[in-house]
């Protein structure tokens, strides 16, 4: 791998590279706790899938990179949001969150669907266009 960034030469400009998949930060998914839920979830027109998820759920971990591919390819038609349970007890106890990863699909603020634990990008994209 170094000898493949020497190989391009002094004037290789490496502020050209996309290494955004190295970092959450430039994530379109948002991070939702009590204060933000119901602007971005129940009060938005869009189609939002809400993850309940933890740092320690390793499943979680495993969708998160379908949810996030999800949240850039269908940017303008869906919001991809996070709920961190151990962080926001209420929001998990409110929609009555026993495993994780759960998934929520609101439509017009309204919870129309609700997938528990992994499930395939493919399952995904389905469930999103029913709520179209």
């Amino acid at each position: 791998m170094l000898d493949t960034a020497r190989r391009f030469g002094p004037d290789f400009d490496y502020s050209d590279l996309d290494l955004s998949f190295l970092s959450m930060e430039n994530s379109v998914v948002i991070i939702l706790d009590e204060s933000n839920f119901d602007r971005e979830v129940t009060q938005h027109d869009k189609p939002v899938i809400v993850d309940f998820w933890a740092e320690w759920c390793g499943p979680c971990k495993m969708i998160a990179p379908l949810l996030d591919e999800i949240a850039r390819e269908k940017l303008e038609t869906v919001k991809i949001a996070k709920v961190n349970v151990d962080e926001n007890q209420s929001l998990s106890f409110k929609y009555n969150i026993r495993a994780i990863p759960a998934l929520l699909f609101f439509k017009n603020g309204q919870l129309r669907d609700q997938v528990t634990g992994v499930t395939s990008k493919k399952d995904l994209l389905t469930r999103i266009e029913a709520l179209a």
